[in-house]
Parts: C-alpha cells; structure tokens; sequence
C-alpha cells in the first residue's frame, strides 16, 4: 500500500539537513581547536543559535502548509542503499520535538560555558555535548527506523562520555556504567524490534512500514514480537522500574548534563513509541508491559520521592515517575497526551535543574515560614469529588463521551486527583476566597489540557479512540487511586502507622537497585580511580562506593 505523501521542498530539506550537521560540525571545531576552549564555546554557541533558529524556520514552514499538516509527512529521499531508503521527514510530531531540542541544546550550551570556566577537558565536553544533540535531531527527522535506531545508540554512547566528565569520581563512573549496561540491552531489543519489522512488512521506512501494517488483517506473530521489543526497549532507556537506580545516580555529572538527560535525552523512550505507535497499538501484550511498568514505576517512585530532602534527588525519582506516565499514556494508546506530557516534562526539568540553587534558597524560606495545619481526611474526600466534577465539566464542554473514551477519561480522572493540591492550598492560606481561586484554576487547568489534547490529536493526526483494554484502564485507576489515598494518609497522619510502616521501604526505593546493582557488577565490574595510597580495582563488591538513591 503506498501512502499518500507530499514532496518535502528543497529549502525545506536543505532546513531540516542543517540542524544536525552544525551539531556535528561544531563537534569536530572543537576537536580540531584542541586546547582552545572559548574558540570552542564561541562556535558551539553559534551553532546551538542557528540549530534553533533552523528549527524554528522548519516548523514555520510546516504550519504555513495548513491543511498539509494534517495530511501526514512531507518527505525527501536522500539516497538509498539496496532496500534501505535514507530521507528525511518534516511533520507535527517532528517539527515540533526538533525545536523543542534545539532550544533546550541552545539553553544548555549557553550555561555550560560558565559553568565549566576553569575546568579541565572542556574541548571533550564541547564535543560530547554537540555529538549527542547532532544524534538526538538526527533521530527526530529522519525517516529510517535504522537510521533512528542508529542514531539513537550514538545518542547514548556520546552522551556516556558526559556522564563520566568528572572521572575521579567514583560515584558518577558507577552510575554511568550501570546505565551502560542497561543502554546496551535496549540497543539490543531496538536493532532485534527493526529487524523484525523489516522482516515481516519488507521496508524500513517509517512511513511505508506503517501504512503496510494499517493493510494487515490482523498482526502476525513476527510484528508482535517487533513490538514487545520496542516497547522493551522505551522501558530500559527511560529508565523504569527495576533499572531506574542510574537515573538517579548521575547527579555526580555536571549540572548541564542532568539538565540534559532529564530534560531532553531520556524523553526519547516516549519520541520512538508515538512515532511507530501504529506498530505498536494493536499489540496487546506490548500495551500491557508499557502501561503495567510504566503505572508502577510513576506511583511507586511518586512514594519514595516523599521520603528525599535533596532538591536534585527528588527532582530524578520525579523524571523517573513522570516517564512512567508518559509510557503508560502511549501503552493506553494516548499519543497525543504522551508528546503533550513530553513537551511540558521537558520545559519544566530543564528549568528546574538549571535553577536548582533557587530552589534550594526558596525551600530554605519555606522550612522558617510557620506551616499550615495538616488538613482533616474528610476535606482530602471533598477536594477530590470537587476535582471530579470540575475535570468532568471540562471534558464534557470539549464534547468527550466517557463510553467511547474510556482510557481518556481515566487520565481525567488522575488529572482530578493531581487537582486536590490546587483546591486545597489556597483554602489554607485565605479561607472562602482562596477556595474560590483555587476553584477557578482548577477549571482553567481542566480546560487546558482537554484543549490541549484536542490540538496535539489533530496535530498527530489520532482518531481519538484507545485500543486499550478496559482491564488496563481499570488497572491504571487503581494504581492511581491507591497512590492518592497513600499519599492522602501521610499527608494527613504524618507520624502515623502506616507513615511510620512505609518510611524505611520507600526511602530504599524498594530495595531494586541494590539488587540490579549486584547482578549488574557480577555480569561486568565496573572500574573506578584508586584513592591515594590504593590500587583500583572494580567496583564489585564495594557498596560503599554507590551513591544512595
């Protein structure tokens, strides 16, 4: 079945081409510079500034074709190789993640010079850091699966020479390993899910493999396996649930590099399932690992990230949950809620690590401000049936029926249970007129994200209608709901029982990663620098060498 595609435009190729090639231009500057660093800086700041503004120029262009947006990519074949067709790809999922790259690559570049002033091997940094957004845009407008896959292994192999940046520090090469080894396993699941693909449907090119898997009566057992592959993959590189510990170990890497994992480089678990979410969606057993994982790891790492007191700590087991979320979003077959929730987790972790000395300052200022009385467990009761009605007026204004979108009016119903804050604190600070405030943000929160998703949808083209099962939405409620009345009672009873029963467990995160970190050293120990006076030698065995979680 050949799909019914529009010609990508010379300019606009040409526009797309050049994001990724003054990435890598700019890496190959600063290694030829050698031991001149601010020559170096001064072209990876050009470079970062005209990536953002080709980007932009590109989504401009898309958004001038109108009713073309709707229509699905406009592509450009760039040469090919026997079967494998290499071209690029201009459409909303695209557009919008290259600009969103672009300007977290343009914000990162711009702080990590200063930050880095003195340091030594900043040319090494340069070059990590500009190699890893060249592989990361390459992998958002290509339209190759193996040239995605590709270059999502090159993403991860640069972006492992920045983690280890500092490395006289134990800490952060352990870390580092332990996600090494995870990475690999992923790379191994994505190059086994593309070769299975190309297999069954005969191309590797996104859009022809999807429109010959729309063709299909029904999925063969060949692009079930590719699935479960694929998804497995998203769930290792995003870090879920047992693997999570290195996600939350890297904070010994340069404050840039956090920003840059969590804000951008760990999202792309999310980027590969909305792009080959058609391959994916009628899988059942694929959408049942991903919501399954994904629900566990949000509500669980949402538990433990009560018991930290690091600002940067609690801000990973906070990307932790939130990829849980989002994959379990593109398990449910919402994709368009996954890149919204993408977009904003994004925007939001960037900001918060790069700022996270003024977070520090303000929770300082909160800690000698008086605090409010903990609020009774019949006003937590009254704060969620309110939510309730609000996000069920929102949804019902945009016209969502609940029997035709389950799944949607699930993540409306945790949408009302993230509300409760909303309605709650206001009330504490200023009696009736607080409540109505915060009464009329909960609505326009409401509003927003049922409206948002109506635009992201038919930015992507989505029918609307999940394919997941009810068995799984009914699963993710619970999940939710439980974590809501977890979270409820020891916000309410904070020296209770139960506050006191889950203390030890949730601050050990389970105990998940002590144990994924001796399979890890036994399968291949990991080498950290000797300290005066000692020889190396690996880290097997050391415990006291990891960083706690």
């Amino acid at each position: 079945m050949e799909p019914n595609l529009l010609e990508l435009s010379p300019w606009r190729a040409s526009v797309l081409a050049l994001v990724p090639l003054l990435y890598a231009g700019s890496a190959a500057a600063a290694t030829a510079l050698g031991q001149r660093p601010d020559a170096g800086w001064r072209v990876a700041r050009w470079s970062a500034a005209l990536a953002l503004g080709a980007s932009l120029l590109s989504l401009g262009g898309l958004l001038a074709g109108g009713a073309a947006l709707m229509r699905g990519p406009a592509l450009v074949i760039l040469g090919d190789a026997g079967a494998l067709h290499f071209g690029l790809r201009s459409d909303a999922l695209g557009g919008l993640m290259l600009v969103l790259v672009s300007f977290i690559g343009w914000v990162i570049t711009g702080y990590s010079q200063p930050y880095l002033g003195g340091a030594r091997g900043q040319p090494r940094y340069i070059r990590g850091l500009m190699l890893t957004l060249a592989a990361v845009s390459l992998m958002v407008v290509t339209n190759s699966l193996a040239v995605l896959a590709l270059a999502w292994i090159a993403t991860s192999l640069a972006l492992h020479g920045l983690l280890t940046f500092f490395d006289d520090r134990p800490q952060a090469l352990i870390a580092a390993h332990k996600k090494f080894l995870a990475s690999r396993v992923a790379d191994l699941c994505l190059l086994g899910g593309v070769a299975l693909v190309g297999l069954q449907l005969g191309t590797l090119d996104i859009d022809r493999a999807i429109a010959a898997a729309r063709a299909l009566p029904a999925v063969p057992g060949t692009l079930q396996a590719a699935a479960l592959l694929l998804a497995a993959s998203a769930l290792l590189k995003c870090a879920q649930l047992p693997v999570h510990g290195w996600l939350i170990q890297v904070m010994e890497a340069p404050t840039p590099v956090s920003a840059l994992l969590h804000a951008g480089v760990v999202n792309l678990g999310g980027f590969l399932l909305i792009r080959v979410g058609d391959l994916v969606a009628d899988v059942p057993v694929a959408q049942a690992l991903l919501v399954v994982v994904g629900s566990v790891t949000a509500v669980v790492a949402a538990l433990v990230m009560m018991t930290r007191i690091s600002i940067k700590v609690s801000l990973a087991w906070s990307t932790c949950a939130q990829m849980g979320f989002m994959l379990m979003q593109c398990g449910l077959g919402l994709h368009e809620l996954a890149l919204l929730h993408l977009v904003a987790h994004s925007l939001y972790k960037a900001h918060a690590f790069l700022a996270a000395g003024g977070a520090v300052e303000q929770n300082r200022l909160r800690q000698m401000t008086p605090s409010a009385p903990p609020l009774g467990a019949a006003t937590w009761g009254l704060a969620a049936l309110v939510g309730s009605a609000v996000v069920a007026a929102a949804a019902l204004a945009w016209g969502l029926k609940p029997a035709a979108e389950p799944a949607l009016w699930a993540m409306g119903g945790i949408l009302a249970l993230a509300l409760v804050p909303l309605l709650t604190g206001p009330l504490l600070r200023a009696g009736a007129l607080g409540a109505l405030l915060g009464l009329a943000g909960a609505w326009g929160v409401a509003l927003a994200y049922f409206g948002l998703h109506a635009v992201f949808g038919g930015w992507l083209g989505a029918s609307g209608a999940s394919t997941a099962s009810p068995v799984l939405v009914g699963w993710v409620l619970a999940c939710f709901g439980l974590l809501f009345v977890v979270q409820g009672a020891v916000r309410v009873w904070p020296r209770g029982v139960l506050a006191r029963w889950l203390y030890p467990t949730l601050f050990a995160g389970l105990y998940l990663d002590e144990l994924f970190t001796r399979l890890t050293f036994r399968l291949w120990p990991a080498r950290v620098p000797a300290m005066p006076g000692t020889l190396a030698r690996p880290a097997a065995g050391r415990p006291d060498m990891q960083t706690q979680p």
